[in-house]
């Protein structure tokens, strides 16, 4: 007699393999940067608009992710990371997958597109890159970080473009703000994720190296990424704007992730490496919601 429950699918199986698929933690960090972008652009809060950029956002992110764990998954299977993911698990096969990720695809362009036809451009832009750039150097070269800060550093201005429908200096400055902080923040994971990253050829630190000339970088990075958050209080970003109140705190919180980029330079650790990673997830997320608020209370 055979048993049923080898032949069925859990419910929560499947949920679970969809918020894998897609990453649903990165994908909500996205949404929410993208949120905070909007907010910082608009002159009146459209809550639709808002539901129409959180859903979009959500739909290109998750194509994304899946798209690249389509190509990766020889490579996922070799990390203990990654191997218990969907596809290298065998729980999701490759057809699947990328049905899913092209409906993704399809359906963010279009949501995105009713905000207005920039934001589904930049939208196209952020998959492509991701997926065909990004992807594929990163078994080849360091350099892929930088490429993959393209599209990651979209998301905070593709808010402002979401509210306004045009790209200037303010987006452009969101832009270069979450394209800095990539460095340090993704640095820190491949410090701490080395060993497991060398099992599937993939080249993530600037050198190679877990030594001092990458956290050297990772110092100076930080280091850009507190002058382009603070630079909106001196009046030449147009009308995005802070305050010097602001300006203190947002300051201060880079402070305490340069402290802890210090601490990496100082102990090439596994440990101080996490410790940086934390301190850098928190850093973007307090910056967009000081950014905001600054705006609203001033």
């Amino acid at each position: 007699m055979s048993r049923v429950s080898n032949l069925t699918v859990k419910p929560t199986s499947l949920i679970s393999d969809f918020k894998e698929i897609t990453k649903m933690r990165l994908s909500l960090s996205v949404v929410f940067s993208s949120i905070a972008g909007y907010l910082l652009g608009a002159d009146v809060v459209s809550v639709y608009h808002i539901l129409l950029l959180s859903l979009g956002g959500y739909f290109m992110v998750g194509a994304s992710n899946a798209f690249n764990q389509i190509i990766e998954r020889d490579l996922d299977a070799l990390m203990d990371r990654t191997k218990f993911r969907p596809i290298p698990a065998g729980r999701m096969s490759v057809n699947s997958a990328f049905l899913l990720a092209s409906l993704f695809t399809i359906f963010g362009i279009i949501i995105l597109y009713i905000i207005n036809p920039q934001t589904a451009m930049f939208g196209a832009i952020s998959i492509f890159l991701y997926t065909s750039a990004y992807t594929p150097l990163k078994t080849k070269t360091p350099l892929a970080v930088f490429v993959g800060a393209i599209p990651g550093a979209i998301p905070f201005m593709l808010g402002w473009v979401a509210a306004t429908n045009d790209f200037g200096i303010e987006p452009g400055t969101l832009f270069m703000l979450q394209f800095f902080w990539q460095f340090p923040h993704f640095w820190a994971i491949g410090w701490f994720l080395h060993d497991d990253y060398q099992k599937a050829g993939f080249n993530m630190l600037p050198t190679g190296k877990q030594d001092k000339a990458t956290a050297t970088q990772t110092i100076m990075y930080t280091v850009w990424t507190i002058i382009v958050s603070i630079a909106p209080v001196f009046g030449f970003t147009g009308r995005l704007q802070l305050t010097i109140l602001g300006a203190v705190i947002v300051g201060v919180i880079g402070l305490v992730m340069l402290y802890y980029a210090i601490q990496l330079f100082k102990k090439r650790t596994v440990l101080s490496a996490r410790q940086l990673m934390l301190a850098s997830v928190i850093y973007i997320t307090l910056v967009q919601v000081v950014y905001v608020a600054d705006k609203f209370i001033r």
